[in-house]
This record gives structure tokens, sequence and C-alpha cells, in this order.
């Protein structure tokens, strides 16, 4: 263990941050990961292991706990919630812990934080559960299967009763067990700077594990490497970390040399960087995003990808801009959604996310697809694609769409769910603007 560095402490905090202050998991593992680059690479997977695991398994440690405490979960002290919390994953998911360790930990954890007078109580629930682990009473799944998938997959009944009304049980079981399950990192080539042959033979010469996908050409699937700041593929921009799924707009909307390409909501920027690639520099992508910040980020990728055919501007996809009217061959519409299909990457978007913040979106989206589908020129392509499982965010709003306006045509649409071939939950709609045949 790396002198004077408490990896629990570090864990401690990112929950605090997460499951306290409602920040996001994976903003606030990245930045953290980011200071603490120089510890050793099990020490930082330790780290990540135990913060995403505790994040993800909330609701079924909060259950396990409530079954061995006086004090429910809802009245403890934050700190100590939380350290029960990471006690408990590491109790139930972690065997290579012992079960000793974790509440000496936990207790030295407590007393270092001000809550000495609490110690006894944590080092006592901790205790219990490590020798009465076997005797845990789960919700019976023959009785009520969605609550027992509730605590055990640690998914809001919500979102089950959901998803098992649109795509039936067991679709939802397969959802759930591939947000569990781990997959590599995805990365699309640059190849405006260097071959899909080269890079794979640039990569194994750093020591990382390369597989190709099938699907994809220019997707590789990268594993055994330690940090990717330390690959000089990475540094030179030889490629994008992007999944297959979020690749896949591009490769539907299928731009032809000299296009001109609006992308609506198009930070941090892969699939407008992706687009440009396509071009091979000719025609351009006019990526837009909201915030000076976003566009800031799009700049980065833009320069980091050394692109000639792509400018990011700052603009309000709610706001209609005149000057864009029937301009685009292609309309990327990637629009803000739930996020439900990224869940096994954003674990704590379970826990933010309502029905009724789902609604919220659902007019979001219908309110910025009926101010921008006049961009897309007479014969042109308006792409729709959410990052989410949720009918009314992606199937019904296709719908809705083609009936307010029937001037445009459905070419395809497609929901790709979590693990079909190891990427996130996506939607994409291609729509053809009629004219000019």
């Amino acid at each position: 263990m790396t002198d004077s560095v408490n990896i629990r402490g570090i864990a401690l905090d990112i929950l605090m941050e997460v499951l306290e202050n409602q920040q996001y998991s994976h903003l606030v593992i990245r930045d953290v990961l980011d200071k603490y680059q120089y510890l050793e690479k099990r020490e930082r997977s330790f780290l990540t292991r135990i913060a995403e695991g505790t994040i993800e398994r909330k609701i079924e440690l909060d259950y396990v706990v409530d079954q061995f405490s006086k004090m429910p979960v809802r009245k403890q002290k934050p700190v100590i919630r939380n350290i029960l919390r990471m006690g408990v994953y590491q109790l139930l998911h972690m065997d290579s812990v012992p079960d000793s360790a974790v509440c000496n930990e936990a207790v030295k954890l407590a007393k270092k934080r001000g809550f000495s007078q609490l110690s006894g109580f944590v080092n006592g629930v901790l205790r219990n559960i490590a020798r009465g682990r076997e005797q845990i009473v789960w919700p019976d799944e023959n009785r009520d299967l969605l609550t027992n998938w509730e605590v055990t997959y640690s998914m809001p009944r919500w979102i089950l009763e959901q998803w098992e009304r649109a795509y039936g049980r067991e679709r939802t079981r397969r959802i759930l067990d591939a947000f569990g399950e781990q997959n590599p990192l995805t990365v699309r080539t640059n190849l405006n700077q260097i071959s899909t042959e080269e890079l794979v033979t640039k990569l194994e010469g750093e020591g990382v594990t390369v597989k190709r996908n099938m699907r994809l050409p220019y997707a590789l699937e990268l594993s055994g490497f330690d940090f990717l700041n330390g690959l000089e593929s990475f540094l030179a921009g030889d490629f994008y970390i992007q999944d297959l799924s979020s690749m896949m707009v591009a490769h539907t909307a299928d731009p032809k040399p000299g296009d001109y390409i609006i992308d609506v909501c198009a930070a941090p920027g892969g699939k407008s960087t992706h687009l440009a690639e396509m071009m091979r520099g000719t025609g351009m992508v006019e990526a837009r995003d909201l915030t000076d910040y976003k566009v800031g980020l799009l700049e980065e990728n833009i320069a980091r990808h050394g692109l000639t055919n792509m400018k990011a501007i700052c603009w309000d996809a709610t706001v209609f801009d005149e000057a864009s009217v029937e301009k685009a061959d292609i309309l990327i519409c990637d629009l803000p959604c739930s996020g439900l299909g990224v869940m096994g990457k954003k674990t704590d978007i379970r826990y933010k996310m309502t029905p009724e913040k789902q609604g919220e979106l659902v007019q979001l989206q219908r309110e910025i697809l009926r101010t921008v589908c006049s961009y897309v020129k007479r014969g042109g392509t308006l792409v729709y694609s959410t990052c989410t499982i949720h009918t009314g965010e992606n199937e019904e709003n296709v719908e809705w769409f083609l009936q307010e306006h029937p001037e445009f045509t459905l070419v395809s649409r497609e929901q790709m769910f979590p693990g079909d071939c190891g990427n996130d939950g996506f939607f994409i709609a291609k729509m053809k603007r009629n004219g000019n045949e």
C-alpha cells in the first residue's frame, strides 16, 4: 500500500460525493483516479472496485444493513452509513478481503472521521453480518420476482416495472445481467491518422491486449494496460474512447464526401469526430452544444484529432436558427435522455432518474426535434439517438415525430440492449426528408 494514502478513506470520499452530495459517479471517480495516478495499479483497481461496487449495490447493501442494525440506514449519520455500505460490499462481494480486515478498517475510518463514539456500532453491525451472512433473508422470487430483483440487482422497482411492461421478464433479466458484466474498453481508430492494422501493431507493442470487433472494422477492444495516459498511442490521438453502440450513430448516418453535417447536442464530440473522419477531410461537421464548457471539450477533441473539417459552436438546440434551414445533408440529434442504457458505466443513474424526470426529458426531446428538423435539406437525413432503454424516449418519440412531420420517412430504427455485442443500451432511428429524389 502506498505510504500515507488510505484507499478506503478515498473510497469513502467518493461515496459521500456521489450518494450524499448527488455528484455524478463517473466524473468523481475519473477525477480521483487522475489525482491519484501515482498509486500502483492494484491500489487503483481496489479503489475503483470498492467505490463503483458500493454505489451499484446500494439498495442491496442497505437491505442487508437494515436486517442487522437497530438503527435503519436512512436515520444513520451519512459518514457512518457509507462506511457500513462499503464494509458490507467487501464482506459480500470481495472474497479476497478478510472479514477481520473489513471490520478493523471500518472502525479505524469511523474514528478518523470523528465518530469514535459510533465505532462500536460500526464494529458490531459488520461483525454480525460477517457471522450471519448465510442467514440473510432475501425477498422470495416465487412470491414477488420484481422485489427480489430490486434487491439482488439493486435496481429501483419503477425501472423494473417499466422494462417488464415493454420488453418482458426474460429480456429484463438479460439487461440486468449485462450490467453486471465487465466489458473491455472499446475504442475507435482515428483513421485520418493511422490504419486499424497499424494501430493494432502499435498497441500490442505497448503491451496492450487487442481484440477486433466483428461489427465495425475500425472498433477495437482493449485490455491488459495500466492507464490510458501511459499509452503513447492515446496521447498521440491514434484512437478515441467510444462505445460500440455510440459508433453506430455515424455508421448509420453514412456520410458522403463533402456532406454538411450539424450535430445539435455534440459534446464531448465522439460522434462528431467520427463523422468528420469518415469524410476524410472533406465537407464540414458543425458540432453544437449549450455551454462554453462543452464547446471547449469539442474544441479539445478537434485539436487532438487534427480535424480540419469540423468546428464547434455554442448554441442552444431549443432555440431556432433560421440560418440553418435546409443547410444539413445530415442532422444528428443525439439528445439528452434518461441514460438507462449506460448504467453499467454510470451506476448512479438508477438513483438519480425518476419517472417524472423521464417525462420531462420526453418533452425536451420533442421540443428539440420540432425546432431543428427544418435544418435538414430535402432528401437529407435525420438521425435521432439516445443512450437509454425507454420506449417513451425512443420508439414513441419517433412515432410522434413522423406523425407531426409527414415530410420525413423512417429508414431504420434499432434498440440495442446492453450486452448484445459488448455494448451499452442505445437507440438509433434514421429518417429521410422527402424531396430531391
